[in-house]
């Protein structure tokens, strides 16, 4: 089948209600949801029952990038800055160190074991050497997994930064590849501009974007989500523009933007929850229908023994290195090391070489398909049994849905009314400038006899009577101090 006008919006609502319907279904056999839908993609592709032929990289590549600006812009957004901190030195080593230590070791692997020239083995170890926010994200908050000692802040943090250094590492020996005459020198400051400017850029658009959304009256509670996503591409394409990663900056902007107070905050992080679901969606039925089954088969072998080193040896060996310095028990360095999943990152960096048309891209793109597949299937389906085995699972509280003001992180349990008199600081402010505490929530005014269920664009006025909830007494005293 050619997709067409006509028929390119049907055939594209029934794979996407097929993939809906698969990933709801998917747990109960233990499979990933993003097998079942870069399954159902192969299925409809040229080679499969569908018959839809489609051999575009390009256009791959820019569904690719599209979708991971969501996908890392969701994840950044769900980020606790709290639960982050305390681990941030050694995410930041493993989203560094540790790719750049998969890359190296995985290159000299493929390049002794193949026909690999050192530089395309390097390429293949770079596109494969991040961890893949989409899987990692998707698998970890799907089975509701909660971990113990910060192993999870660890894994989101690595996973959700690593990708800039993947991305820089596989441009920069693309082009030693593609040009030879190169230096590898050359390609430090490359590196060095890319995170500087990402770093820089992201910083900048997110307080932008937060004054942007906190200052612009829109009168639409709809158009903030949109304003949001106005932002994400902005960051992503001025920051790329610069020479910097537009990866990082969008990921470091939505964290920022996350861990702030901001307008109608909570429908702008269920909206990003539900559109990267989308774009995951989309992005693994695009790699599927790109993907030619055929192709891969002649390669299961080294497709095996290559999956087998980066599980086995590579990923454990970057992970001991890089949080050598740090005290951590082995078995919680060894279920860091399990959570290394490989997902749709590497399958869009490996359009890279198509696109540049490289020698053996073919090879490359679908033995990183293999690669990718074989993780998610291995690692991400015994994430629980493993976690249960090393004990380092622990009970996961019941999941509260952020509320559409101020977002509290527990359940409130202190009540108390404060009738804001004349002498207020508070009168003539909206919520969200009021720098309230995140432990407490204004749940109801009373204005003038009318119950109003408030927002962060509520205006406070002149003897209202606002009925707050707190998690402790502390807490409440500064929401004294605040109202007073």
């Amino acid at each position: 089948m050619t997709l067409s006008t006509e028929n390119i919006l049907l055939v594209g609502a029934v794979l996407l209600f097929l993939s809906v319907i698969a990933g709801k279904t998917s747990y109960k056999f233990g499979v990933p949801t993003l097998i079942l839908f870069l399954a159902i993609g192969m299925l409809a592709g040229s080679e499969g029952l569908g018959g839809i032929y489609f051999d575009d990289p390009k256009l791959a590549q820019f569904i690719g990038i599209v979708s991971l600006n969501f996908i890392l812009f969701s994840g950044g957004l769900d980020t606790n800055w709290k639960a982050v901190k305390p681990v941030l030195t050694q995410g930041l080593i493993l989203s560094t160190l540790g790719v750049f230590i998969t890359a190296i070791t995985l290159g000299v692997f493929v390049y002794y074991i193949t026909d690999f020239t050192l530089l395309e083995g390097l390429l293949l170890g770079a596109i494969v050497s991040s961890t893949d926010a989409a899987a990692v994200f998707s698998i970890l908050r799907s089975k509701n997994l909660s971990l113990k000692s910060n192993i999870r802040p660890t894994l989101e943090l690595e996973s959700g930064s690593n990708d800039p250094m993947a991305y820089v590492l596989t441009i920069a020996i693309l082009g030693l590849v593609v040009d030879d005459s190169q230096s590898i020198w050359e390609t430090i400051p490359f590196f060095l501009m890319q995170m500087v400017l990402g770093v820089i850029g992201g910083i900048v658009f997110a307080y932008l974007g937060k004054e942007s959304i906190n200052k612009i009256k829109l009168g639409f509670e709809g158009l903030y989500p949109v304003l949001v996503i106005a932002i994400m591409l902005i960051t992503f394409s001025v920051t790329d523009a610069m020479g910097g990663n537009g990866f990082l900056a969008v990921y470091l902007c939505a964290v920022y933007l996350g861990n702030h107070d901001l307008i109608h905050k909570g429908t702008i992080i269920k909206i990003f929850d539900g559109l990267a679901w989308l774009m995951q969606i989309v992005l693994f039925l695009t790699l599927g229908l790109l993907v030619f089954p055929s192709q891969i088969v002649p390669l299961i072998g080294l497709g095996i023994l290559v999956s087998l080193f980066l599980i086995f040896i590579a990923r454990p060996l970057s992970i001991m290195l890089s949080l050598a310095m740090f005290k951590m028990k082995m078995r919680r360095r060894l279920y860091i090391s399990w959570v290394g999943l490989r997902g749709a990152v590497p399958i869009v960096f490996a359009t890279y070489p198509l696109i540049a048309g490289v020698e053996k891209a073919n090879m490359i793109f679908n033995l990183v398909f293999f690669v990718a597949v074989s993780s998610v299937l291995l690692q991400g389906t015994t994430l629980t049994m493993l976690a249960n085995w090393l004990k380092v699972g622990k009970q996961e509280d019941a999941k509260i849905e952020p509320a559409d003001i101020i977002v509290s992180d527990r359940v409130k349990t202190i009540l108390e009314e404060f009738l804001l008199t004349e002498k207020s600081g508070a009168i003539g402010k909206r919520i969200v400038d009021l720098n309230f505490p995140k432990s407490a929530i204004i749940a109801m005014i009373n204005r003038k006899g009318k119950f109003i269920t408030p927002n962060g664009a509520t205006e406070l006025q002149h003897l209202d009577k606002l009925t707050v909830l707190s998690n402790d007494e502390e807490t409440m005293k500064r929401v004294r101090t605040t109202l007073s």
